[in-house]
């Protein structure tokens, strides 16, 4: 990756229905390949959520936030592997031990990234001390980054490696409304901490133009790379 591109932007598919969340695929895949399927949408619609990103041509990030016993997680992991999913991420609460399971349940040459989540962006308060300890303690058990705020997103990759993926949802554009998020920062914000991969939801898919929004974002997050050194190559850049 050059100095001057960006890390990747992924849309949240926080949609109702399977139709529209395709429909909303098939508008902003010429922006970004990247798509986020949370709790709601893959509740609806299962697997096919999936599959219908891939059949645009794009990466899922599925976003379960598996917090179990190991044997359980390692199984929902299992399983997302066989689905083709790019990222998918277990909670760093569940302890040491479902990290590693999660991280050993990956199949020989899979390509999933896992991501432990540290701390949701809507918690607020002085959490950076806890997020950094749930980064080296997911660093430790084998995944390959974790979810936080852009304001720890410094911090993680000094005490992890800047190898170490950081995702970080709460995205919102300058003016934009917060909404239920309290850790908030702007796409120029995140690139200019390290953030590899950056979550936007609302801002996008609610917006007039959903493609118009996401063009805006993309465009704010390249000139914020320009200067920036190389990010690793885990965070697929939009065309």
């Amino acid at each position: 990756m050059s100095p001057v591109e960006a890390p990747a932007l992924i849309v949240a598919l926080d949609l109702p229905s399977r139709a529209e969340a395709e429909a909303m695929v098939h508008r902003l895949r010429p922006v970004t390949p990247w798509f986020k399927i949370g709790s709601t949408l893959f509740t609806r619609a299962g697997p096919d959520a999936v599959r219908l990103v891939h059949d645009a041509g794009g990466y899922v990030f599925l976003d379960l936030k598996f917090h179990d016993i190991p044997q359980t997680v390692a199984g929902g992991i299992a399983a997302a592997a066989a689905l083709g999913v790019a990222l998918a991420t277990v909670h760093c609460a569940a302890g040491p031990a479902a990290l590693a399971a999660a991280a050993a349940a990956r199949p020989s040459g899979s390509a999933l990234k896992l991501l432990g989540v540290t701390r949701l962006t809507s918690e607020s308060g002085r959490v950076g001390p806890s997020v950094i300890r749930a980064a080296l303690t997911a660093r430790d058990a084998g995944l390959d980054g974790v979810t936080a705020s852009v304001r720890e997103c410094t911090r993680i990759k000094a005490a992890c490696g800047a190898a170490f993926s950081v995702l970080t949802p709460g995205i919102r554009p300058t003016g934009a409304a917060a909404h239920d998020q309290a850790r908030v920062a702007t796409p120029g914000q995140a690139v200019r901490a390290g953030a590899d991969y950056l979550v936007v939801g609302r801002p996008i898919v609610a917006a007039p133009d959903p493609a118009a929004a996401a063009q805006a974002i993309w465009r704010e997050m390249t000139r914020a790379a320009r200067g920036r050194r190389p990010a690793h190559a885990g965070a697929t850049s939009a065309p």
